[in-house]
């Protein structure tokens, strides 16, 4: 079973500059260790604690972006923020990231390093092809972690939406329990997001290279897919 994704004509029209990195892992082991992943959260965590390095904030271009991209379809940034500047500054206040589960873990790590969102979907979840598209407020969301909770995207709201409902809110805030990515999933396709593929595509490109080595490992096949404004829909 295959699944299509597709950036709707209007987000591309809205935002010509996005690029996403569709970073795909199947026949994963999501139960044995995974030491690269280890190594590189605690790394992360030791660089902040001893001040080489500390996550990208507000300031930084590749999250103010993101926080324009949110007002733009009425968000405000600062009350919903997008994955990784909510995660960095989870990272900055308590000087550790969650610990979730490996496939997870790996892609949380790849985010803030990179300043770049980032997200994932068990494939074996999802139902029919996704885009990446306005909502028209008629659209159902159940919030990761509140398999009880059913939201409605605002109209006019990016989301990545499958034939079932809404895959994640404003773009990039918030994941859907639906196809959440546990321990036993074995097909997955993660997302790593640039709105400013002319200055950031470099930078993509090495995350996703980098969350492809971590998962490799731990995988019998890992592939990496670009969609964006002008190319075609990808197909994992």
């Amino acid at each position: 079973m295959t699944t299509t994704f597709r950036l709707a004509p209007a987000v591309a029209e809205a935002f010509p500059d996005t690029l996403i990195a569709l970073v795909t892992a199947t026949g994963l082991r999501g139960r044995e260790p995974w030491p690269g992943t280890t190594t590189a959260l605690q790394e992360l965590e030791r660089q902040l604690a001893d001040g080489t390095w500390q996550p990208a904030d507000e300031t930084d271009p590749r999250i103010e972006a993101w926080h324009t991209a949110y007002r733009s379809f009425g968000t405000n940034p600062r009350r919903v923020r997008p994955s990784v500047d909510a995660l960095g500054r989870r990272l900055a206040k308590k000087g550790a990231l969650p610990r979730i589960n490996p496939a997870v873990d790996s892609y949380n790590a790849v985010s803030v390093r990179h300043g770049l969102p980032a997200g994932a979907f068990d494939l074996d979840r999802v139902a029919g092809d996704v885009g990446i598209r306005y909502a028209d407020g008629s659209e159902e969301f159940t919030p990761l972690g509140e398999p009880g909770t059913v939201e409605h995207p605002g109209p006019g709201e990016i989301v990545y939406a499958d034939t079932a409902g809404v895959l994640t809110r404003h773009w990039n805030h918030r994941d859907a329990h639906r196809t959440r990515v546990t321990e036993d999933s074995t097909r997955i396709v993660f997302a790593l997001e640039t709105l400013h593929a002319t200055r950031d595509g470099r930078l993509l490109e090495d995350a996703a290279l980098e969350l492809r080595g971590l998962l490799g490992a731990h995988a019998e096949q890992t592939a990496v897919h670009h969609l964006g404004p002008g190319r075609p829909p990808v197909t994992v």
